[in-house]
């Protein structure tokens, strides 16, 4: 029981049902973050707040009303005080005005012989009409703003206001006294120096201080605000608050409940991941552990970060309640599989290792370290000349530890030097087999063993010319003898047909003339046909070639050799037509020279096996057969000219068709190889693709 609740915590099939569970709580908990947010504009401090007198809300139902109030009062006062300028401060208009100037001191009527002064007296004359166009915008603006905090004002039901500056008063109440204000259960009155807030437990509002402020820019001698809320609007505004409240409050609980359970599986899954049991001490890598922990960490960061432009975009638009499922769910479930990557090579003890920054690091040590080990001794002495100065001048302070360095490295490059030297010595000498030993793998180490393999060069370069004078001699005699059979043959036949007397034995004697002298026609055109290949005075004239049609109808012509042999072709050739680039004459003469061999060496009866293959960039066509004659001979010596299965060279043929067919092949950009297994004789055609 124990071991199978062990296969089930570290299954895949568990892991992925954590997976999902986790993805739809971290889901569910950002959207109960966004509901909580979506709560009174994103007041979520209500959550916090003790009743509606001490809540943010009952502040802004009022911070605005006054504001614009004040605004009127104090800073607009009438609408024939903006037509008068009043409103535009000073340095607002300098500044506009010295953008003017600005444009003035690159246009053509500005003197730089003049002084400033005079400059901006030109200026102030020629620019009339724009300062004056400045200033009529300005204006204009003010305007806007006054009438728009006019409109916004009328528009107020609730709360109560009266606000009045001694001539002007702005009301949507019919009471004008402040002790009328007062009989409400709410009231704030700032009149004079003082200000009256009732109930009391309301200055207690931290949040009081952004309508108290406004006042302070009313003038206390003349201007007065009495804010009043009715008992109908107090309690619909006090029950609205506590609703809020209550469901904020649920979406808070309900939040921090699905991320204490999404914490709690993904430290679940941090423990399991790239295990099989508990007790299993190597970690299993997925292929999405391929990516760079660098890359891994970038994309991370960039989903996230898009993910966090997405949603507060949604903030704004009021849509957040309505995407953040469709927003987060693949979001987080990519960064999740990304940080449960890096779990997994954070517990194989590649975080680092497996990144581009430690790729980068390494190929530049190890290319210093091949420049050092087995750079030439040109670079290595630019690399000393430049950085060893360096080295010195970032190490002055312990210059003599660096100069011992240096030293030290020197004395071991001249003991290899000389171990070279003496050792060359010796081995010119006679010396060949002395071993000259020189530690490390630095370029002396290097030629150290270069040299240490010369005997092996030698000895194999003495094989091969031994091996290349015994295929010369091989050659010549099989040629020789290929060619003289028959030849002997022709010249015993030709001087008995001249004392041949009898009509009967002279027929007999020219029938095998007939037969020895195509014998020999086709030895020498076999022998031409070789010369021609090998060395390429072959037109090749490549075109797009059915390749199983070729093979079919060209097996159709042989069929009757094909009945004769008693052979059983067995076809392998896609259910899609696959095309070749080649030469169709070279490339049938080639396979037509692999059906003769086959023809020729084949095991009567047997099977033929011929199959087509689509590599991706190129075909491979294979004929295999059964040998009728055992094959001890090397796969690479049937390639060469006269060799032949048949060591008694008892078989007809010249043994120059498979060295014929891999030159052409060869022609076509191809490749023409053969395998020998036991008897099994198998011929392979690689040919491109177009």
């Amino acid at each position: 029981m124990d071991t199978r609740s062990k296969k089930f915590s570290h299954s895949l099939a568990t892991k992925l049902i954590v997976f999902f569970i986790m993805i739809v709580l971290l889901s569910s908990a950002v959207k109960a973050l966004a509901d909580l947010i979506t709560v009174k504009d994103g007041d979520v401090k209500i959550v916090f707040e003790d009743d509606y007198f001490h809540s943010m809300s009952f502040v802004r139902e009022s911070d605005q009303l006054v504001g614009n109030l004040t605004s009127l009062m104090g800073t607009y006062k009438s609408e024939e005080n903006i037509l008068n300028g009043n409103t535009i401060s000073a340095d607002e208009l300098r500044n506009e005005e010295e953008s003017l100037y600005s444009d003035y001191r690159n246009s053509p009527g500005f003197n730089p012989k003049l002084t400033d002064e005079a400059n901006r007296e030109k200026f102030n004359v020629e620019y009339a009409d724009e300062i004056a166009k400045v200033k009529e915008r300005l204006i204009n603006r003010d305007l806007r703003e006054y009438h728009l905090l006019l409109q916004n004002i009328k528009d107020v039901k609730n709360p109560l206001y009266y606000a009045s500056d001694g001539s002007t008063v702005y009301t949507n109440s019919t009471k004008t006294d402040k002790n009328q204000f007062k009989t409400y259960p709410v009231y704030m009155i700032f009149d004079g120096y003082k200000q009256e807030i009732y109930p009391k437990e309301i200055e207690a509002n931290k949040n009081l201080s952004l309508i108290t402020e406004q006042k302070n820019e009313l003038d206390p001698k003349s201007q007065a605000v009495y804010i009043a809320f009715t008992d109908k609007f107090l309690n619909s505004k006090v029950k609205e608050w506590q609703e809020n409240k209550a469901q904020a409050t649920k979406n808070l609980y309900r939040s921090l409940g699905f991320f204490a359970g999404f914490i709690l599986l993904f430290l679940y899954l941090v423990i399991v991941s790239g295990r099989k049991s508990f007790k299993d001490e190597k970690v299993h890598m997925h292929p999405v552990d391929k990516l760079f922990v660098d890359v891994n960490i970038v994309i991370c960061i960039g989903l996230f970060g898009l993910w966090i432009s997405i949603m507060g975009f949604l903030v704004r638009s009021h849509l957040i309640s309505d995407w953040v499922y469709q927003i987060t769910i693949p979001a987080s479930a990519v960064v999740l599989v990304l940080i449960l990557s890096l779990v997994r090579h954070f517990k194989n003890r590649t975080l680092f290792k497996h990144s581009l920054l430690y790729l980068i690091i390494h190929g530049i040590a190890g290319f210093v370290r091949n420049v050092y080990e087995s750079g030439s001794v040109g670079v290595k002495t630019i690399l000393i000349v430049i950085g060893y100065p360096l080295l010195i001048l970032a190490t002055f302070f312990m210059f003599p530890i660096t100069i011992g360095i240096a030293a030290w490295f020197s004395f071991k490059k001249i003991q290899s030097f000389n171990a070279i030297k003496d050792g060359v010595e010796r081995i010119k000498n006679g010396e060949l087999h002395h071993n000259i030993e020189v530690a490390g793998e630095g370029e002396f180490a290097k030629l150290a063993s270069n040299i240490n393999s010369i005997t092996d060069g030698l000895e194999k370069a003495v094989d091969s010319k031994l091996q290349s004078e015994r295929l010369k001699t091989e050659l010549i005699t099989n040629v020789s003898h290929d060619i003289r059979t028959p030849l002997t043959s022709i010249i015993t036949y030709v001087d008995l047909l001249k004392r041949e007397k009898d009509p009967a034995k002279m027929e007999e004697y020219i029938e095998v003339l007939d037969q020895k002298s195509n014998r020999l026609k086709m030895l020498t055109d076999d022998l031409f046909d070789a010369a021609k290949a090998s060395s390429g005075n072959i037109p090749v004239q490549l075109e797009q070639i059915d390749i199983g049609s070729l093979i079919t109808q060209g097996l159709g012509e042989v069929s009757e050799k094909i009945e004769e042999m008693e052979l059983d072709f067995r076809f392998n050739v896609p259910k899609e037509k696959t095309y070749i680039m080649a030469d169709g004459k070279l490339l049938w003469r080639s396979i037509e020279n692999v059906l003769s061999n086959i023809f020729k060496y084949a095991l009567k009866g047997s099977r033929v096996y011929v199959n087509i293959e689509d590599l991706g960039n190129e075909v491979l066509l294979t004929f295999k057969n059964i040998s009728a004659y055992e094959l001890n001979i090397p796969a690479d010596e049937l390639m060469e000219r006269f060799k032949r299965g048949d060591e008694s060279r008892a078989s007809q043929g010249s043994g120059l068709g498979l060295s014929i067919a891999k030159s052409l092949i060869d022609l076509q950009k191809g490749k023409f190889m053969i395998e020998i297994d036991g008897d099994l004789f198998k011929s392979m055609i690689y040919m491109p693709k177009p």
